[in-house]
C-alpha cells in the first residue's frame, strides 16, 4: 500500500468537517479580527480596517492573486480559506488548482479574484492557515511513508495550538495519520500524575473501571516492566509505552503477549520510527502499535509562499 493510498481520499477527509459550522465561522472571525480589528465589515469600529490599503485604495480595484507552493508539500486548508473569503467578501471568486490532500511541488494551489482591497486585507490570514495546516499534513505524510509495509498506525496527541485543535487534527488526517483522543472528555488515559495521586497503577485502573464499567477501554501510561505488568493484571485494555527505547518496546511487546493493545510515545523521529514499528515477530501480529508523536505534528510546520 502506498503512502498516498494509506492517506485516503483528500475529498473524503475534507467532508469530515462542516466548513460552514458556527465553530469554523467563529474561528475565522477571530483570525480576521487579529488583522483588521473587527474582522468583518458589518462590525466596523474605529479600530477596524487596514490603514495602508484604506489610504491607497479608497474605492474597489479589480485584482487577482495566486497561492503558490514553493516546495514539495501536501495541501491542507483549501476549504477553510474558501470559507474565509466567503465570509469577508461574497464577491470574491476562489478557484482551486489542486485537490485537498494532494502532494504538489512548486505549483499554483488556488486563485482568488475580486476587489483587490479584500485580497490585501486577507492575504496573511489566508496564508497562515494554509501554511500551518499544509505543514502538519506534509510532515504527517512523511512519517506515514516510513510506516509502509508495517501494521503500525500514526496517531496524534492533544499537544495542539489552543483554539486550533479541530483544524490541526484534521490536517493530521489529510496527511494520512489518525487521531488520538480529541479531548479529556472522549477517552480514559491514566498518566503518571494520575497514578501518583491514586496510589498506584492498579488502584487507578480499578477506579476507572468502576466508573466506566461499560465504557471505553482503559488506557494506562507505563514507564517500566513493573508498571506494565501491574496495568495488565488490573485489566487495562490499552497500554501506552512512554519514552522507551526500541529495545525496551520490543521486550514490552513480548511481555504483553496479546493481553492488551499497544501505543508507543516519546522519542519517535523520522529516523527511528521504522524501527519502532517493525517489532519482534510474531508479537506484532497480536498487537497494534500506534505511534504518538509528542507534539511534532504541530510544532515543525513547513512554511510556504507566496501570494502574488
Amino acid at each position: 500500500m502506498s503512502p498516498t493510498d494509506r492517506a485516503g481520499s483528500g475529498l473524503a477527509v475534507e467532508q469530515t468537517l462542516d466548513w460552514r459550522s458556527p465553530e469554523i465561522a467563529g474561528l475565522l472571525e477571530r483570525a480576521l479580527a487579529e488583522d483588521i480589528g473587527s474582522g468583518l465589515p458589518a462590525k466596523a469600529s474605529a479600530k477596524a480596517g487596514d490603514l495602508t490599503t484604506d489610504a491607497l485604495f479608497p474605492s474597489a480595484i479589480p485584482a487577482r492573486g495566486t497561492f503558490v507552493a514553493s516546495q514539495v508539500m501536501v495541501v491542507a486548508g483549501l476549504p477553510l480559506v474558501e470559507q474565509l473569503y466567503a465570509r469577508l467578501d461574497p464577491g470574491i471568486q476562489f478557484r482551486r488548482r489542486v485537490e485537498e490532500g494532494e502532494q504538489v511541488s512548486r505549483q499554483a494551489l488556488a486563485e482568488v479574484e475580486g476587489d483587490g482591497r479584500t485580497l490585501l486585507r486577507s492575504e496573511r490570514t489566508a496564508l497562515n492557515f494554509l501554511q500551518r495546516l499544509s505543514g502538519i499534513a506534509t510532515l504527517t505524510r512523511r512519517f506515514v511513508a516510513r510506516l509502509e509495509g508495517t501494521q503500525a498506525q500514526l496517531r496524534d496527541t492533544r499537544k495542539t495550538t489552543p483554539g486550533l485543535r479541530q483544524l490541526e487534527k484534521y490536517a493530521v488526517r489529510v496527511g494520512g495519520g489518525t487521531n488520538h483522543r480529541f479531548g479529556l472528555f472522549d477517552a480514559v488515559l491514566i498518566k503518571e500524575n494520575h497514578v501518583q495521586l491514586a496510589g498506584g497503577v492498579a488502584e487507578a485502573v480499578r477506579r476507572a473501571k468502576a466508573k466506566y464499567s461499560a465504557g471505553p477501554a482503559i488506557e494506562v501510561e507505563v514507564r517500566d516492566p513493573g508498571e506494565l505488568e501491574e496495568a495488565l493484571r488490573a485489566g487495562a485494555g490499552l497500554v501506552l509505552l512512554d519514552n522507551m527505547t526500541v529495545e525496551q518496546v520490543d521486550l514490552a511487546v513480548e511481555q504483553i503477549r496479546g493481553r492488551a493493545r499497544v501505543e508507543v510515545s516519546g522519542g519517535i523521529r523520522l529516523e527511528n520510527i521504522r524501527a519502532y514499528a517493525a517489532g519482534p515477530p510474531p508479537m506484532v501480529d497480536a498487537t497494534l502499535r500506534m505511534l504518538l508523536l509528542e507534539g511534532r505534528l504541530t510544532s515543525d510546520s513547513i512554511r510556504y509562499d507566496k501570494f502574488s
